[in-house]
């Protein structure tokens, strides 16, 4: 049952509007009354409602988080940043507002300039993203999961994906493996210039590079048909392939399908890696050596980051979560004939 203004002043002894002005500070209450009414609005479970919380306090206790659901994007995952950042939002006593349409700067202007939200998060940034110019100037707080190429002036949170491309590379280097690719996100999410895909194939190229090894990347539409043309199309062109870092998580299973169907075995014929969340790669029929998409630690501490910054405590402009990765049963060393 939804405990009501009228609840807590009949439990307190006291009129509706002396509970609203002892909870807003209005006017000046005793503090005898002050206390009765907290202790009502404890030992009922009171919350006040978003719209007066607003009308007390100039403040909607709403935090706007943009997750443009375009194509390309793997909506399981963005949902788990998002489950994460409602929850630690509700620890901040504020609610979440999703804005899952194309929100470009005409969009944002027109949240921003209402009293609808009083921060904003916002998802699937570009390397070069049109929305970075607004966001700095905007008068409420906003921090971005993922990093635009200039990042000065904002604050930023993410995996570090370059680091991440790069420590699946080493593993396989490590292994004795000289030939390898990269099956990546959608090509659109390359067009688009999405930070974390092409910061991953930074990574992927430097260490392969670095370590003198033969590699090529190829993006990947989100099907299984696409799964197994990519995977005949690597074979073709690098028949010599032993190793494969996979930043696609809606094609894994069908892609480890793929390659059994070509005669390759995982790992002894062919190594493999990838970057997808945990529970995914404990699930597939071969536990794959990966590097977890730290989703609920990002989406968390982004709520933080930007709570510190509406109370006026600076937070650090740039914070990079540290790739792990796991070693499963998809790696193994090269077999040299």
């Amino acid at each position: 049952m939804t405990v009501k203004i009228t609840d807590v002043a009949r439990h307190a002894g006291v009129s509706p509007s002396t509970v609203s002005y002892a909870l807003s500070g209005k006017r000046p209450i005793s503090a005898e009354t002050r206390a009765r009414v907290e202790a009502s609005v404890r030992e009922l479970g009171y919350r006040p409602h978003a719209g007066a919380r607003a009308l007390a306090s100039s403040k909607s206790n709403v935090l706007a988080m943009v997750v443009p659901l375009r194509a390309g994007i793997n909506v399981p995952v963005v949902m788990q940043f998002a489950v994460s950042a409602v929850t630690a939002a509700r620890a901040y006593d504020h609610d979440v507002l999703l804005l899952t349409q194309e929100e470009g700067e005409e969009g944002l202007r027109r949240v921003a300039d209402t009293a609808l939200v009083d921060a904003l998060i916002v998802m699937d940034v570009q390397l070069h993203d049109p929305r970075l110019p607004l966001l700095r100037t905007l008068d409420r707080p906003s921090v971005l999961i993922g990093f635009p190429a200039e990042p000065a002036g904002l604050t930023c949170i993410d995996l570090d994906f370059r680091t991440a491309g790069e420590l699946c590379v080493e593993h396989l280097a490590g292994l004795g493996h000289r030939v390898v690719g990269l099956i990546g996100s959608p090509p659109e999410v390359y067009v688009r210039q999405t930070s974390f895909a092409q910061r991953v194939v930074q990574g992927f190229t430097s260490a392969a590079t670095r370590n003198g090894m033969s590699s090529t990347v190829h993006p990947c539409e989100a099907t299984p048909a696409a799964a197994r043309t990519v995977a005949e199309r690597l074979l073709r062109e690098q028949p010599a392939l032993t190793g494969v870092v996979i930043h696609n998580e809606a094609i894994l299973e069908p892609l480890l399908d793929a390659f059994e169907h070509l005669g390759l075995r995982i790992p002894t014929d062919l190594s493999v890696t990838a970057l997808c969340p945990d529970t995914l790669a404990t699930t597939l029929p071969i536990p794959l050596t990966s590097i977890a998409i730290p989703a609920a630690e990002i989406g968390e501490q982004a709520v933080h980051l930007l709570m510190r910054n509406m109370n006026g405590t600076p937070a650090p402009q740039t914070t990079l979560l540290p790739p792990r990765l796991t070693v499963r049963g998809s790696t193994a060393r090269r077999v040299t004939g």
